[in-house]
C-alpha cells in the first residue's frame, strides 16, 4: 500500500506532523493497542459543566463562579460528535456512553441521542447507547431520552441519608428527588439501571448496607466505587479509600453474596449476586484491584480532545481535524494511529509513581472527559 499523508494531533498543536508520510489504518473493527487491548467502548463527554459540586470531582473552592468554563463555541457540535462517533465505530466501538460534566445540562441532547441511534457496529448491530448522569433532571427527561433512542443510563447517588447526600453534593440537593429521577427512568423503560456510589472511608462508608438493602429485589444494579485519584483538585488521600474487598465483606455479613462472572470483556465491575437470587451488586476497584490490562475504553473531550485512560495528562486534538476539512478516512486513520500508541495503564503503576500528579504533569479533570 502506498503511503500517503495522514494527520497526527495531540493537545500541543491541532495537527502534529501533518506532512510526515505515515502508513493509512483503515477501519477493520480489530483496532488493538500495544497492549493488544481492543477499541470497543467509547465515553463522550457533552458538557464540562455540572449542577452539583461533590469534592471528589468538582470541589466548590475550585469549580466557583469564576471558574473558566468552555465557551460554547470550542463544544463540539452533535453533527461534529456523531461524525467522530462513526468513525469509532468502524474501529470496533460497540457502546457509546454520553457523560459530563451532567450531560442532561447540554441543552437538546435528545437530538444527539438520535443521531447516534442510528449508527450501527461494524456487526451490523444496533449501538449501545448509555448516558451516566446525576439524576436531578432525570424525572422530567427521562421519556424523551428513551423515545430519542437511549437504551440505559446509570445514576450517580452517594447515599440514602439526605443529610449525608446534601452533603456531598454540596449544593444541598435532596435524595429524593434523584430517586424519583430513577423512578422515571424505570416507568420509561430505560434498563436495566444502574447506580454508582462512590465509597468515600468516613463519609458515606456507613450508607453502604442501607444502599444495598434498598435497590435488593429492584432489579437495579447498585455498583461501589472506590474512591479515585482522578484530576488534581480533589484532595486525594489514600486513607480514604475503603477497599472494595470491605465493602463486599460487610454487605454478605449481611446479605449473602455469590461471585457471579463478568458479562462482557472489559467489564469494569466485579459482579456478586445476593445468594437468595433478588440481584446483584457490583464493586469497581480501579485503586486496589487495577483492571488496566483489560481496559477497552476511549474518551472524548467536549471539545474533541481524545484522552485514552480516566487518569491522563494530554489528550489528541480531533476537532481540528473535523474543522480543517480532513476526510473520513483520515479522521479514522488518525484515530487509529492514536489508539495503537496507547501504552496508558495507570493504575497498574501508581504505587511507582511521584505522589502528587504520579507522572508529574497535571492530570484532566473528571468533569471534563467523565467517569
Amino acid at each position: 500500500m502506498a503511503e500517503r499523508v495522514i494527520p497526527l494531533v495531540d493537545e500541543r498543536s491541532s495537527v502534529l506532523a501533518a506532512h510526515v508520510p505515515v502508513q493509512p489504518v483503515a477501519a477493520s473493527g480489530t483496532l488493538r493497542d500495544t497492549l493488544r487491548r481492543p477499541l470497543r467502548d467509547l465515553r463522550i463527554s457533552v458538557t464540562d459543566r455540572c449542577n452539583f459540586r461533590c469534592s471528589y470531582c468538582m470541589p466548590k473552592e475550585v469549580f466557583d463562579k469564576n471558574y473558566p468554563y468552555l465557551p460554547h463555541a470550542s463544544l463540539l457540535s452533535f453533527e461534529e460528535i456523531t461524525r467522530l462517533a462513526r468513525q469509532f465505530v468502524a474501529h470496533g466501538v460497540q457502546k457509546v456512553r454520553l457523560t459530563g460534566g451532567e450531560p442532561l445540562l447540554r441543552k437538546n441532547i435528545e437530538i444527539l441521542i438520535g443521531q447516534l441511534a442510528q449508527l450501527r457496529t461494524a456487526q451490523g448491530q444496533p449501538l449501545d447507547i448509555t448516558l451516566t448522569t446525576n439524576g436531578s433532571l432525570l424525572a422530567r427527561k427521562a421519556r424523551a431520552l428513551k423515545d430519542a433512542g437511549l437504551q440505559r443510563v446509570t445514576v450517580s447517588l452517594d447515599g440514602l441519608d439526605d443529610a449525608v447526600f446534601r452533603g456531598m453534593n454540596d449544593v444541598d440537593f435532596p435524595v429524593a428527588d434523584v430517586l424519583r429521577g430513577i423512578d422515571a427512568a424505570r416507568d420509561a423503560g430505560l434498563g436495566p439501571i444502574k447506580v454508582n456510589m462512590v465509597v468515600k472511608r468516613g463519609t458515606n462508608d456507613h450508607e453502604i448496607l442501607p444502599m444495598a438493602r434498598h435497590f435488593k429485589g429492584t432489579g437495579i444494579v447498585l455498583r461501589f466505587i472506590e474512591y479515585m485519584d482522578v484530576g488534581a483538585t480533589n484532595g486525594w488521600r489514600m486513607d480514604e479509600v475503603l477497599p472494595s474487598a470491605d465493602v463486599v465483606q460487610r454487605i454478605s455479613a449481611q446479605l449473602p453474596l455469590v461471585p457471579l462472572a463478568h458479562t462482557a470483556p472489559g467489564e469494569t465491575a466485579q459482579r456478586w449476586a445476593y445468594a437468595d437470587g433478588s440481584g446483584e451488586i457490583g464493586v469497581i476497584s480501579s485503586v486496589t484491584q487495577a483492571f488496566c490490562g483489560s481496559c477497552n475504553r476511549a474518551r472524548l473531550s467536549t471539545e474533541g480532545q481524545l484522552y485514552l485512560c480516566l487518569f491522563a495528562s494530554q489528550g489528541h486534538d480531533l476537532r481540528s481535524l473535523l474543522r480543517g476539512n480532513a476526510s473520513d478516512a483520515d479522521i479514522a486513520s488518525a484515530i487509529g494511529h492514536i489508539w495503537q500508541g496507547r501504552t496508558d495503564r495507570y493504575s497498574e503503576l501508581r504505587s511507582t509513581l511521584a505522589p502528587d500528579t504520579g507522572d508529574g504533569k497535571r492530570r484532566v479533570e473528571m468533569s471534563y472527559i467523565g467517569g
